[in-house]
């Protein structure tokens, strides 16, 4: 059975909710992220505390590429959620900067798009646990649209 990204792409802009998208994508499903608008209306990524996804027993502490992804999907859903088109963005790098030891804890990230062109966006995201000033890592990422 093939499932149509883009029809769940048009669904998720048109209802305002990610969520089927989110659930086509076996990753996300692991992951077990969600996304929810913020006050501001934009899209918030919430990662779950799930000891699943501990890479340091010892801190304990969220695997690194587990951060890196929710960075990568803040960023994919951010551009989701603004695009007008329903092609799924399609990662050309993504530079992530750990900040901090992540706990394994509900986890938070956003993104904003710095330059949309035709081709190509530029894409800043954050993630953060309970203070948004004081995130645990950073990423910019390259994508290219169409």
């Amino acid at each position: 059975m093939t499932i149509d990204l883009e029809a769940l792409i048009r669904a998720a802009r048109e209802h305002r909710d990610i969520s089927g998208f989110l659930q086509a994508i076996p990753y996300f499903r692991f992951l077990g992220l969600s996304v929810r608008e913020d006050a501001d209306g934009t899209p918030l990524c919430v990662l779950p505390a799930d000891p699943k996804l501990i890479g340091n027993a010892r801190l304990p502490a969220l695997h690194g590429g587990v951060v890196g992804a929710l960075l990568e999907s803040a960023a994919i859903v951010q551009l989701i959620w603004s695009a007008e088109t329903d092609v799924i963005p399609k990662i050309i790098d993504l530079q992530v900067d750990y900040l901090r030891s992540a706990r394994p804890v509900e986890t938070f990230a956003r993104a904003i798009i710095t330059k949309h062109g035709r081709r190509i966006a530029n894409v800043r995201a954050e993630a953060w646990q309970e203070d948004p000033a004081r995130p645990v890592a950073a990423a910019h990422a390259h994508f290219l649209l169409g």
